[in-house]
């Protein structure tokens, strides 16, 4: 499948966002009452996949092989292939840009109808995407911290697209350890005007032609600034200094000195950056200053980044969902060898070989768990901003939160796995870079390393997010899987049923082993976290895919047999059986692992691991 072949499909996107969700209870909320329909996201979405099939996707050709060149000098370090400007400007002026981000307008979009659309523009080109994505979450932070003159300043023109934005965290020497930044700020005489020094690295949409500014979110921290994170603010740094009057005035000192070379997502620029390397970089604090050394820029900039956190799970579904697209369109004409069943037969399509349809339905099964736990989730944060009731905003602040590491970590770490069964499925032709999978292995695998390594989020799941308010939000989470499982037995989906009845006691052994370990063993929960992680992943993907299971059951029952949705139906029944009793069950072996306790990876002489 050529790069410029976007197969991407959206009923299930649909029927997700359309019949599962209870989108009713959503639209009914003030801020969208008055302005969205449900029928109104067919609009949004079909205008999406034809911007993704005629304009994303054949530039994703040049994002992969022409890339983001370093040309270098201060002022326009970096240039970007000529087909990114048509797709820049016209994802801008379609809307479908940063625009979503700005939460305060009237007649906003749900993020639950934000959520497919960002997945069918990484799903078109994965690099792209980055430079609308990154300016729509440094807005986030400035909207809700910055004063309101800052705001006037800076927020029109990046809403529009008209300037850029990142997020300026990691360092060369402080990865994701952000305690150890050591960019410093300090104050001018003009109230809360800092002049800046330092470096970072790894910025993604760090510099480009496609904006005429960039505004950098920078870290850094005052002479007299805490240890550790303590210490940090938050500033905005941006490119070419913006005048009061919001004109863009002259180069700020803010210099590209090198352009990353990575394994992935060639057309995304991942720059270094230097901050007033000439003694003339300036920037503006967000919020007040800091106190006693003590700053809020870690509260401030984590406002952004748990909105990357979800959209990192989306960026890879994205690509979960294109790969499995062109996998089977691949297995649907590769001819080779007659079936088991007549082995003197005629040479078959190679999807009506077992396997093949084995690692099929693995990948269909796989995209559309992961995207139900994303949609839930984003679904979950919309009512969390928008419900009347002050305690069900915190209900639901709570279980976004809870879900927001497995979205991160789980939907990426099954990201590399997926598009893997998608090259096996194609066989040689898979390790060719013709075929959509081998160019999208490549880019889905910074998925696990962004906003935090997949590690950290296990910790924080079964850190902060299990203990938090003496673990009562995790209670609520638990009881909305026990209370399906309890509520819904079914015969027609008996065997689903005992399994995750079964899964969800061995789950629960697992919280208890977790609890144990978090007084008496605490590096065991180091070497199982991970796992932890996808346990709790598995279990509560497969609460909502047969959550699905039942209402195409229902559905298909409804429509027959002849109707023209009835294989759809059949499909979203079919690929819930397959997780269910085929990827749910990896907690069992999980359960039986941290049973067994094995510590043999940190009793092991370091020179022993040679």
């Amino acid at each position: 499948m050529p790069h410029n072949n976007y197969l991407y499909q959206t009923r299930d996107i649909k029927f997700a966002v359309k019949e599962w969700l209870d989108m009713e209870k959503l639209l009914s909320c003030d801020a969208y009452k008055d302005y969205y329909g449900i029928d109104d996201f067919d609009g949004f979405i079909d205008v999406s996949f034809k911007i993704c099939r005629d304009v994303l996707c054949p530039a994703n050709k040049d994002a992969d092989e022409i890339g983001m060149k370093f040309v270098g000098g201060d002022e326009h370090a970096v240039v970007s292939p000529d087909s990114f400007k048509a797709v820049y400007n016209t994802v801008c002026e379609a809307g479908l840009g940063p625009q979503f981000a700005n939460r305060s307008e009237e007649g906003r979009m749900p993020l639950s109808w934000y959520a497919p659309i960002l997945e069918m523009q990484s799903g078109a080109s994965p690099a792209i995407v980055m430079f609308w994505c990154l300016t729509a979450g440094a807005t986030t932070v400035i909207q809700n911290n910055a004063s309101e003159e800052l705001k006037e300043r800076f927020l029109p023109k990046m809403f529009s697209g008209e300037w850029g934005g990142t997020m300026g965290l990691t360092e060369p020497g402080a990865g994701s350890d952000v305690g150890a930044v050591a960019t410093k700020c300090f104050p001018t005489d003009t109230p809360g005007l800092y002049k800046i020094k330092g470096q970072k690295c790894f910025i993604t949409s760090g510099d480009h032609d496609l904006a005429e500014n960039i505004i950098h979110l920078v870290l850094a921290k005052t002479p007299d600034g805490k240890p550790g994170t303590a210490g940090i603010n938050c500033l905005i740094v941006p490119k070419f200094w913006v005048n009061e009057d919001g004109s863009v005035g002259a180069w700020n000192d803010v210099t590209s000195t090198g352009i990353e070379h990575k394994m992935g997502i060639h057309g995304s620029s991942t720059l270094s950056l230097s901050f007033g390397e000439n003694d003339n970089c300036y920037g503006w604090m967000i919020g007040d200053g800091p106190v006693d050394g003590r700053g809020k820029g870690m509260a401030q900039m984590f406002q952004m980044m748990n909105e990357e956190r979800l959209n990192t799970g989306t960026f890879a579904l994205g690509c979960i969902a294109s790969a499995y697209y062109a996998a089977l369109d691949y297995c649907k004409i590769r001819v080779q060898s007659p079936k088991f069943t007549d082995p003197k037969g005629p040479s078959v399509r190679i999807i009506e070989h077992e396997d093949v349809r084995r690692m099929l339905m693995f990948q269909k099964s796989i995209t559309e768990a992961c995207r139900a736990l994303l949609y839930q989730t984003y679904f979950w944060q919309d009512l969390s901003h928008d419900a009347t009731d002050p305690a069900e905003k915190k209900h639901y602040d709570d279980l976004t939160a809870i879900n927001i590491p497995l979205c991160k970590a789980y939907v990426s770490d099954m990201a590399w796995v997926s598009i893997e069964q998608a090259i096996q499925c194609h066989g040689g032709y898979g390790f060719i870079e013709e075929y959509a999978p081998a160019s999208l292995a490549r880019d889905c695998k910074i998925y696990s390393l962004w906003e935090g390594t997949n590690f950290m989020h296990a910790q924080d799941f079964t850190g902060r997010k299990s203990t938090m308010r003496d673990g009562e939000p995790m209670k609520q989470w638990l009881a909305i899987i026990a209370d399906f499982i309890a509520e819904n037995k079914s015969p027609e989906f008996a065997p689903e049923f005992a399994m995750m009845e079964d899964s969800f006691a061995a789950y629960q052994e697992i919280i208890a082993l977790v609890e144990d370990w978090r007084a008496n063993k605490p590096q065991n929960r180091q070497l199982f976290g991970t796992r932890v992680l996808h346990a709790a992943s598995m279990i509560i993907c497969g609460k909502l895919m047969l959550d699905q299971a039942l209402l195409a059951a229902k559905k298909l029952a409804e429509l027959g047999e002849d109707h023209f949705d009835a294989n759809f139906y059949k499909g979203k029944i079919a690929t819930a059986r397959f997780y269910v009793l085929n990827v749910v069950p990896g907690v069992f072996g999980t359960l039986k692992a941290m049973k067994a306790a094995d510590t043999s990876a940190i009793d092991c002489p370091e020179d022993a691991l040679m």
